[in-house]
Formats: C-alpha cells, structure tokens, sequence
C-alpha cells in the first residue's frame, strides 16, 4: 500500500481542485472517486469566469483529472464505504474490498439531486433543464418556464423564478399538495399550479426541452425547465463515522480559514459544507483546504527535524 499523505474522497470539483493544488506541492495525493457526483450529469455550468457560453461538468472533471494526473495525483474509481481512525491513520474501506489509509482526509463527496426517472430530463440538464436559479435563472429570462418538482419545494421555486421571467407553470410530479397559503400565492402571481405525475420531458433538437407529457396524456409546452423535488442527498454518512459535526441538514461546518472539521486532520469542501452550492466556491474551497492540508504536513516535517 503507498504512503499517501493526503487522501481525498470525491473527484468532483472541490476534490479535483484540492487535488492540484496538493500536486504543485509535491505531495503523495491519492483521490478516490465513486463516478457519481452532480457534476457528471450537468451537461454545461454557465456563470463561470471564462465560459460565457458554458462547459460541462463532465469537461471539467476530465481535464481537472488530466491536470492533477501530471502533477503525480493518484487516481483509484472506487466507493469508500466505511471510515475509521486506528492510531494516527485514517482506515477507509472501498466498496471494491481495496482498503486504503492515510494521515489525512480531505473530504468532498458532495450532494446528489433526487432526480426522478422521468424519460429524457437528465440529457437537458444544464442545457435547457436547470437546478439552481443563482446559477442559471439568467438563462430563463423571459422565457416560458415549466417548474417539473414536488410539493413545497417546487412551489418556491416558481415563486422564486419570478426575478426572471413572468410565464411560469408549476407542476407537482411527485410531493404533497401544496398548502393552501402557498397555493394562494402562486394564483397571485398567475403561476398555473397542476398536480399530476410526468409521463415523459419532450425534447427539440439537442436535445433541448419543449415541454412535458403528463401521465394523464395533457401536453404542457415550455421552452426551458428547472427541476426542484427536494430530499436531496447530503452525502456526509463517512463524515459521520468519523465523529465530525454535521448540522441537522447533514452539511459540515468547517473552519472559514482553513476547512478543517472539528476532527483533527479531516477537512471538508465543496457542497457538503455550509454555504450556496456553486461550482466557484467548490474550486475556491478545494484550493483552501489544500494549503492548509500542506501547511499540516510542513508543520509535522519540521517538527520531526526538531
């Protein structure tokens, strides 16, 4: 097994980033990535310094690997599934059987959406189908908009959608009706509210959203959609084997200076911590937590020459 000196569990945005900023220092980095975080299925992230007409994730994951691969970081695919401290070292167990340990654990597993299986909306995510109005509400001005969610959470979501466009229909895939109050306002506002589950997006050339078939055969037509279903998933349960606090959501309060948790030689970064999930701050956090992790390791080698 190699001598890691930084292990980083994720290999999305905030991981990657941590991982180069680690490999200019020449450190021994391993990262561990389950292939399965929200930045693979985003097809284009548009409110980033450089990519006026947006990139993926899927692009940014792979150059981000490509980058930190020429600076010595290990890469292993994997899912750890269990985490323990034996010592001074950190045990972790893969879903593979492979264990791995090292003396310091960056952790950046992030959130996933809860997405259901409704035919063709994953392809338009990013593009025409989005999930965070601060990043791309933008990109619904004026347009026809067609809020595909559950309950409460997607009845907030058209409310807030308002800054940008006036044509809105909210419909209730999947939730609890909406409270009276709540369904008050949206009338307000003229947002059509319609409780009944999607059958299937219809998508344009692409593929781009068009609108949605519902299971009772009514077609809505749009021209952009947002998705919001709530229960995400806060993916923190290694965080919680390891003792570190989490807030009643499940996000990880850090240290604003340096990410680190309440558990010595743990850190955080990226959506799983307490702030607006942007792919800006994932970068930002990722490139924090990695000076502080050399800081760690600088702070142990000059004291071993003591």
């Amino acid at each position: 097994m190699k001598d890691y000196e930084c292990i980083i569990i994720g290999g999305g945005i905030a991981g990657l980033q941590a991982a180069i900023q680690l490999g200019r220092y020449h450190h021994r980095v391993l990262v561990i990535d389950a292939q399965n975080g929200r930045s693979t299925l985003c097809r284009a992230y548009h409110n980033l310094l450089g990519w006026p007409d947006g990139v993926s994730g899927e692009q940014l994951r792979s150059s981000g690997r490509q980058q930190a691969e020429r600076l010595n970081v290990h890469f292993v695919d994997d899912e750890i599934v269990t985490a323990s401290k034996e010592e001074e070292q950190f045990q972790l167990m893969g879903k593979s059987g492979r264990r791995y340990e090292a003396k310091r654990i960056l952790l950046a597993t992030g959130i996933k959406d809860r997405i259901p299986p409704i035919p063709n909306l994953i392809p338009c995510l990013g593009t025409s189908v989005y999930v965070c109005p601060d990043c791309d509400g933008y990109e619904v001005t004026d347009k026809r908009v067609i809020v595909l969610g559950a309950g409460m959470a997607g009845a907030n979501m058209a409310l807030t959608l308002l800054y940008w466009t006036r044509e809105i229909t909210y419909i209730n895939h999947d939730g609890e009706d909406v409270a009276p109050e709540l369904k008050r306002k949206l009338q307000e506002q003229n947002i059509r509210y319609v409780r009944e589950p999607i059958e299937a997006v219809l998508v344009k050339d692409g593929p781009l959203f068009g609108g949605v078939r519902l299971q009772n055969g009514t077609v809505i037509a749009g021209e952009r959609g947002f998705i919001a279903f709530g229960n995400n998933q806060v993916n923190t349960n290694l965080a919680k084997q390891l003792g570190v606090e989490r807030l009643e959501n499940r996000h990880i309060p850090t240290d604003a200076r340096t990410k680190q948790t309440n558990v010595p030689n743990v850190w955080a970064a990226g959506d799983i911590g307490v702030h607006s999930e942007q792919v800006a701050i994932a970068m930002g956090e990722g490139v924090q937590a990695a000076i502080w992790i050399h800081k760690s390791i600088m702070a142990e080698k000059n004291a071993s020459l003591r």
